[in-house]
C-alpha cells in the first residue's frame, strides 16, 4: 500500500488551507505522438504501490501504451524503495523508472549519481503546470530529477459520518476537541481510532503534524533538515502530546498491542469495513481511495474528513507528501523511459487515474472534472489554488535509513514509542542518535 501516500468538510473551505501550486503560462505536452513510436519496447517501472493504488496506476501506464505502443512492466518495492532498487542496480537489472516516494531518496540516488536528468519537454510542463514547489523538491543541485505526478495531503482524519452522529459529535477544531470527541465516541460503542501501527510512516505522520502545529513551521523545517537536534524540548513536548493518545485504551482501537499489528489498509478496514471497531483514522486524502475501492464506500455520504485540527492553540498543519517519478541511467530502456515521464507530465495522464480516485495531481493543467466526487474536486482545487506554504513530509526529507526504512530509525522508534509512550525524553535520544548517524552517512 502507498507509503505515503497524497477530502474534506463538505464545504471544504478548510482545505483552501494548502498544497499547491501557482499558475504559469503553457501547454501541455504530448508524449510521443499517436505514431506508437516505441512499438516494441518495454518499460520497466518500480514503485511502492500495491492493491487497489497498483492496479489504478496501471490504467495509467496502459494508457501510455495505448499512446505510444511501449508495454510497461510494473514492479512492486514495498516499503524499503532504497534497498531493493540498488540490489537492482548492483545486479545489472535496474527498472527504467522508479517511483520514489521520499524527497531524501530522490536525492540519495541523484547524489549516487544514478539518475538522468528530466528532458526539456518534462521541464516545460513542469514549469508551466506545477508551483515551485513542487520543482523545488523534484531537484538536486539546481537539476531537476524528479516529476511529482501523485501527491498527498496527509492532514486529514477521516471519519465515519455515522458513528459520528450516533456518538452525537461534530467535527473538532482542536485537538483537545478532537480527543474529547474520541472518548464521546468511544462511550457510544466504537473505539475512537483505528492506528496503524504496523506501518512505522503512519506514526511518522502522527507526530509530523502534532509537531508542525505546535512548534511551528521554522524549527519544522530545522528538524528535517537535522539543523535542530530530536532532543529539543519541542520535539520531548510534541512526543508528550502524542503520548497520550498513543496510551488512552479508550481511543485507540484494541489498544497498543492490536494497533502495532494493523497494518494501513486494515486501519482503514477498522473503520470503513464490514464490521467497524473505530469511528476514525488519521492519514492522506488517500484513505479515500481505500474506502472507496476496497468497501464500496460513497466518499462525501459514507466517508468524510476533518483537517487535522490545531495543536495548543497552533495553526492547523497541513502536511504533503508525494511520489516523484525518475529514470535511472543504468535502466535498459531509459530512452523510453523518460517519454513515460513526459506522459506523465501531461494532464492526460494524470486525468487516468483521477477518474479511478485515492488521486490528487499537483498539476494544475489537470481538469478538475476529472475527479469523480465532490470531496475530491474540491481538496483537488485548493491543491492547485494554494501557494508554497505546504511543509512536506519531514521524515521523506531524512536519508532512507531514518526516515524510509522498515524496522529501522524513525520508523522503528515511533513504534517502539507507541508500544511504550512513557518516556518521551528517551524516545527523543533514540532518535537523535539514529538521525546523527544516518545524516552523516
Amino acid at each position: 500500500m502507498m507509503r505515503r501516500r497524497t477530502t474534506l468538510l463538505t464545504g471544504c473551505t478548510a482545505l483552501a488551507l494548502a498544497l499547491g501550486a501557482t499558475a504559469c503560462g503553457g501547454g501541455p505536452v504530448s508524449a510521443g505522438g499517436g505514431d506508437k513510436a516505441l512499438s516494441g519496447q518495454t518499460v520497466t517501472v518500480a514503485g511502492v504501490w500495491s492493491g487497489s493504488e497498483q492496479k489504478n496506476f496501471q490504467k495509467v501506464l496502459d494508457a501510455f501504451t495505448e499512446k505510444t505502443g511501449a508495454k510497461t512492466q510494473f514492479v512492486s518495492t514495498g516499503d524499503n524503495v532504497s534497498t531493493v532498487v540498488g540490489s537492482k542496480i548492483e545486479g545489472g537489472n535496474a527498472p527504467d523508472v522508479v517511483m520514489v516516494p521520499q524527497v531524501g531518496v530522490l536525492q540519495q540516488f541523484a547524489k549516487k549519481g544514478w539518475l538522468k536528468p528530466l528532458s526539456a519537454t518534462t521541464q516545460q510542463s513542469v514549469d508551466a503546470g506545477y508551483a515551485p514547489v513542487w520543482k523545488k523538491y523534484g531537484s538536486v543541485d539546481g537539476t531537476l530529477y524528479g516529476l511529482y505526478f501523485k501527491a498527498a495531503h496527509k492532514s486529514t482524519v477521516w471519519y465515519s459520518p455515522g458513528a459520528l452522529t450516533q456518538a452525537g459529535v461534530k467535527a473538532p477544531k482542536t485537538y483537545d476537541e478532537m480527543l474529547k470527541a474520541g472518548h464521546t465516541v468511544s462511550d457510544s460503542g466504537l473505539a475512537a481510532f483505528a492506528v496503524a501501527g504496523q506501518d512505522g510512516w503512519t506514526l511518522t505522520d502522527w507526530f509530523e503534524n502534532v509537531y508542525l502545529s505546535q512548534a511551528g513551521p521554522e524549527k519544522y523545517d530545522a528538524l528535517a533538515a537535522h539543523k535542530l537536534k530530536w532532543t529539543d524540548p519541542s520535539v520531548v513536548k510534541a512526543l508528550t502530546t502524542l503520548g497520550k493518545l498513543f496510551k488512552d485504551k479508550q481511543l485507540i482501537a484494541g489498544g497498543q498491542k492490536e494497533a502495532l499489528n494493523t497494518d494501513f489498509p486494515g486501519s482503514v478496514e477498522k473503520v470503513f469495513g464490514p464490521k467497524p471497531e473505530a469511528g476514525m483514522v488519521y492519514e492522506g486524502d488517500f484513505v479515500a481511495g481505500v474506502a472507496h475501492d476496497q468497501f464500496g464506500k460513497s466518499i462525501g455520504k459514507d466517508a468524510n474528513f476533518f483537517p487535522f485540527p490545531g495543536v495548543d492553540g497552533g495553526t492547523a498543519p497541513v502536511v504533503s507528501g508525494g511520489d516523484a517519478a525518475v529514470v535511472l541511467k543504468d535502466g535498459k530502456n531509459a530512452k523510453a523511459g523518460m517519454k513515460l515521464l513526459e506522459y506523465l507530465a501531461t494532464p492526460e495522464a494524470a486525468a487516468v487515474w483521477a477518474k479511478a480516485g485515492g488521486f490528487l495531481s499537483p498539476n494544475k493543467k489537470l481538469d478538475l472534472a476529472a475527479y469523480g466526487d465532490d470531496v475530491t474536486r474540491a481538496t483537488a482545487k485548493s491543491l492547485v489554488g494554494a501557494g508554497d506554504s505546504v511543509r512536506f513530509d519531514m521524515s521523506d526529507q531524512a536519508p532512507a535509513a531514518f526516515g524510509g526504512t522498515k524496522g529501522a530509525g524513525e520508523w522503528k522508534l515511533l513504534q517502539d514509542f507507541l508500544r511504550d509512550p512513557s518516556n518521551p525524553k528517551a524516545t527523543a535520544a533514540a532518535l537523535e542518535a539514529a538521525a546523527a548517524k544516518a545524516y552523516q552517512g
